[in-house]
């Protein structure tokens, strides 16, 4: 990277869609719902705090929505990058149920056995998502060289660019890594030539009260 300085990356997922029961791939180009719009007020405030220069966000409305926010409270540009959408999931868009666990289940075994290639039913394989997003990563991070980046994308697409950037881990760690919850956070910085994580998949402190606050009101009402 350039000798600016340090290049400083908050990679993050989302906030919350409209319907978050369903799976939502690049097919289904879903808002944010009225609990997702909290969140990403909350992370906005976090993320003023953290001092970034940039944000880019992928084309889909669920990750423009959750940007906007932060580009208006800190002040800066927001970039978008389309070939950063959702993992294509073919005819499983907008669906759940066991069909749709069975099919993750089959994926994720596969993956994190080494065949990268494999894909149930027109979804997108780890290797087809990491030929698609890596160069996007090399793109962005190269542009903005030495500043302090924040990046809203997908969950998938999240955990696809940290097993393949990270040191010691490979997509054998898909499950050791954590989960891509909405808004949890991976701050990474560039040094000695190599990604290092300062943060794995944490959700911000503002966004876990917004949650926590959601939870009381649904047990009160159900009491």
């Amino acid at each position: 990277m350039g000798s600016e300085g340090v290049t400083r990356v908050w990679l993050a997922r989302h906030a919350e869609t409209a319907t978050p029961h369903l799976l939502h791939g690049a097919e289904s180009d879903v808002p944010l719902g009225e609990h997702g719009r909290r969140q990403a007020a909350a992370a906005a405030e976090w993320f003023a705090a953290q001092a970034p220069q940039v944000v880019v966000s992928s084309a889909m409305r669920r990750a423009i929505e959750t940007a906007e926010p932060i580009a208006r409270r800190c002040g800066i540009t927001h970039e978008i990058e389309p070939l950063w959408h959702e993992r294509r999931v073919g005819v499983f868009s907008q669906r759940c149920g066991p069909d749709v666990e069975q099919a993750w289940q089959r994926t994720l075994q596969a993956w994190q056995s080494g065949d990268l290639d494999f894909a149930v039913d027109g979804m997108e394989s780890f290797a087809s998502i990491q030929q698609r997003v890596l160069p996007v990563w090399e793109h962005v991070t190269t542009r903005h060289s030495g500043q302090r980046i924040v990046i809203i994308v997908h969950g998938v697409v999240c955990k696809v660019l940290l097993l393949s950037l990270l040191p010691g881990y490979s997509p054998a760690d898909w499950t050791r890594i954590g989960k891509a919850h909405n808004l949890s956070v991976s701050e990474l910085i560039f040094t000695q030539g190599h990604w290092h994580a300062l943060r794995l998949l944490e959700v911000p402190e503002p966004v876990r009260q917004v949650d926590a606050s959601r939870q009381a009101s649904i047990s009160r009402s159900t009491a």
